[in-house]
């Protein structure tokens, strides 16, 4: 049966049955896209829940797996494994031999559909204007038959009228011929179009709608072949990875029929046996004889005759001990060194930790709170308001000097361009000199002279720089050149700074104020002024912090600290990127803030927050 002869009325009606054939398609891709989902998320759960309970590496867990059951177990995790890979496969099968073949057929469907529709809404409208070509030339006829029977019926009434003069009755007579000839020409022009519409109208509905609709059903036809095709290929994808599969289940088949529960008890003996012997029975002792009573020879304690220690009835045993009696743990070994520094990546025990907490806690709750110097008070201020010193002289002395670097090799890289420019300018001023008609050689004068002001500027500047630069490099200790790149710490203390408290008692932001001239006056006052500030009490501690990472201080000023390690802070960040903590009474320094995580008693007396 062809749509073309039984369906040729029902346009509208395949045109909604063809989009509803592509929405069923669509359908059919986001079922299977969604299917593909669903086994890429089991297998990733699959995946997940193998290696949770995968052994951990270096842990009881891998002592464990000496057994045949969980052998058998790591076994059957393994090809989980191998289980949760084939889910994949199915996954990667039906996107790129379905989803993505059934994505781009669609597309096609589309335009073949709209193609064949185009064509028949082409067919109808050349139909329908035939058709209202001939309705038109229809009405026409029929107006101008109506026009020639009004002009026929005048000309009869004047002809009979004897009061009408002869020239009217002629001219109503001519009138009368114009008008029937006008009916004739209308009445062979409505055949003529009658004929033409008749034979496009027997086109249209035996050759041109047949065959649009036979090629709108085979298309439609296809469309089913081919979701029927995506159907089987959907089957064909699970029958595919049904053989591996198998091989999967029968692996852990075999892994469980490979348990020996013999061999496993035989573990656990290996694993537990003590090699004693079980006591003996316990014979009779006579309490009613005056006799002295002696001790059986089987009874738990044997005579010292045999070269055994004697068990004391009701005293402590020497000898081997009731083998069901818990046995005493020995006593831990004393810490190696009692500086956590000693120990690296060593736990301390929670005594060692307790106690010098607790004795700080009641230390600093008894303590004055220590008067800040007002060189730390400047510094802070200035931290406050956001200012930012032309020589860098907020920051530590080595990330100040790294600071200072950099802005002189910046300026010896603007220096060079600027003599580059100067080059080119000279260059083309000479080109000007040697050929006037290019240019005018002095118009460059103004330009070369600007440059050469520059480099002027850049070089005072770079100077000013280089000069921080070697009064800093002057205050660090000597170290090598490599060093120095690879350094990022810096030291706290400097022999050259006065009119500040002690460098040792100074947060590593290295606020250095002083000029010049008080350099002299400050290396006499500097060693007596320490001491007298050495002397003063110790900051209280504020909080507490724990090391995160391993931290080597190899600068004055700095700490060296374990990962793991608790200490004392007692002096928070600055803004700096230094906190100062505490181990002991004689050990204390800075280290990176972002070294420690840091606890603070917000209630410990002389607790400062800065901004």
């Amino acid at each position: 049966m062809s749509w073309g002869t039984e369906l040729w009325d029902q346009f509208d009606n395949l045109e909604k049955h063809t989009q509803w054939g592509i929405d069923i398609l669509e359908k059919y891709i986001k079922f299977v896209k969604e299917r593909t989902e669903i086994e890429l998320s089991y297998a990733k759960q699959l995946r997940n829940l193998a290696k949770k309970y995968q052994p951990k590496k270096n842990s009881k867990e891998e002592e464990e797996y000496r057994y045949t059951a969980c052998k058998a177990f790591l076994s059957t995790l393994n090809e989980m494994n191998d289980y949760a890979g084939q889910h994949e496969v199915i996954s990667e099968n039906m996107t790129s031999n379905i989803t993505v073949e059934l994505a781009r057929y669609v597309q096609e469907l589309k335009q073949e559909r709209k193609s064949y529709f185009h064509d028949g809404r082409k067919a109808q409208q050349h139909i329908e204007i035939c058709w209202k070509q001939l309705e038109s030339s229809k009405r026409r006829f029929e107006r101008d038959c109506k026009e020639a029977d009004r002009a026929q019926q005048y000309f009869e009434k004047m002809d009979a009228d004897i009061n009408v003069t002869k020239a009217d009755v002629e001219k109503a007579r001519q009138q009368a011929q114009v008008r029937h000839q006008m009916a004739e020409d209308s009445k062979a022009d409505y055949s003529s179009i009658l004929q033409k519409f008749n034979h496009e109208q027997h086109e249209y509905y035996h050759t041109h709608i047949p065959n649009i609709f036979q090629k709108i059903q085979e298309m439609e036809e296809r469309r089913i072949v081919r979701i029927g095709e995506s159907m089987k290929t959907y089957a064909e994808v699970d029958r595919q990875v049904i053989p591996i599969i198998g091989k999967c289940l029968d692996e852990i088949v075999k892994a469980a029929e490979s348990i020996d529960q013999k061999n496993d008890s035989q573990l656990v003996i290996e694993a537990y046996k003590s090699g004693f012997e079980p006591p003996g029975d316990i014979e009779f002792e006579d309490y009613t004889q005056p006799m002295k009573r002696t001790v059986s020879d089987n009874s738990l304690s044997n005579s010292r005759g045999e070269g055994k220690p004697e068990l004391k009835f009701g005293g402590k045993s020497k000898g081997k001990l009731w083998p069901f009696i818990k046995k005493n743990k020995p006593p831990p070994p004393p810490p190696a060194s009692a500086s956590p520094s000693a120990v690296p990546n060593g736990p301390q025990s929670p005594k060692q930790q307790k106690e010098p907490l607790s004795h700080r806690f009641n230390e600093f709750m008894t303590s004055k709170p220590k008067i800040h110097c007002f060189r730390s008070l400047k510094r802070g201020l200035s931290l406050k308001l956001g200012a930012a010193p032309e020589d860098f002289r907020n920051l530590p002395p080595e990330q100040r000097r790294k600071k200072l670097q950099q802005k002189v090799d910046e300026l010896n890289k603007e220096i060079q361009k600027e003599m580059d420019q100067r080059d080119a300018i000279t260059k083309m001023k000479d080109v000007y000199l040697k050929n006037p008609q290019m240019g005018d050689p002095a118009s460059l004068d103004h330009k070369l002279t600007e440059v050469s002001q520059n480099i002027e500027k850049l070089r005072l500047e770079a100077q000013k720089f280089e000069a921080w630069l070697a009064e800093v490099e002057g205050r660090l200790p000597a170290r090598s050149e490599q060093a120095r790149r690879q350094s990022g710490m810096f030291d706290a203390q400097n022999p050259a700074t006065v009119n500040s408290c002690a460098q040792d008692r100074e947060s590593p932001d290295g606020s250095y104020t002083e000029e010049q001239s008080q350099e002299g006056e400050g290396k006499v006052l500097a060693t007596d002024f320490d001491d007298e500030f050495d002397e003063e009490e110790p900051l209280p501690a504020i909080g507490t912090c724990k090391a995160l990472y391993t931290f080597e201080g190899q600068n004055e000023g700095t700490i060296s600290v374990v990962e793991g390690e608790t200490l004392y802070v007692i002096e928070e960040d600055k803004g700096d990127g230094w906190t100062r903590i505490r181990r002991n009474e004689d050990e204390e320094g800075y280290v990176p803030t972002s070294y420690v995580e840091v606890y603070l008693d917000k209630n410990a007396k002389g607790a400062k927050t800065y901004i």
